[in-house]
């Protein structure tokens, strides 16, 4: 079973006497199968942006199962964490993004997200707002791409006359 170490060829030394608990959790983790991560695992890793191109496709697997999966801390926390990772992370991951922001747009469509009282500091409403910006996004870029291929095509036309 492979490990992110060995799949990205970059070997962390161990952690120093003054290392952070996160700093050692995220070198264990590193070391530790991938195929045994635990959502917290996932959780912890993508939140710190480490070992995206490995992790990333994982978490998608899970989301689509379960868009609130937890880790340690509340439902929605590896969600959260992967939407907050930056869209060229998801460059290879195209249709699994148009997938979870299938997801998404209905998940947030309903109970509890589509409560219009939501307070401002409320966990629901934070995260709601964070998968209808990743969801408009997603329809977002889909019309660039679509005007993008209109415009090579009237070009190509235009070439012809």
């Amino acid at each position: 079973m492979a490990t992110i170490e060995q799949l990205e060829r970059d070997v962390w030394p161990d952690p120093g006497p003054d290392d952070t608990s996160l700093i050692r959790r995220c070198t264990e983790l590193r070391r530790k199968p991938v195929a045994e991560f635990t959502v917290e695992d996932l959780r912890i890793m993508l939140g710190q942006q480490i070992g995206v191109s490995v992790l990333l496709p994982l978490a998608v697997q899970v989301l689509l199962r379960d868009p609130l999966a937890e880790g340690d801390y509340y439902p929605g926390d590896l969600l959260r964490n992967v939407l907050r990772l930056p869209d060229s992370e998801w460059s290879s991951l195209r249709t699994e993004r148009k997938r979870l922001a299938s997801v998404l747009a209905q998940l947030v469509a309903g109970p509890p997200f589509s409560d219009p009282d939501l307070k401002p500091r409320d966990l629901n409403r934070e995260l709601r707002d964070v998968m209808m910006r990743f969801v408009a996004d997603e329809s977002g870029s889909r019309s660039i791409r679509r005007a993008e291929v209109r415009g090579q095509r009237s070009k190509g036309s235009s070439r012809g006359r």
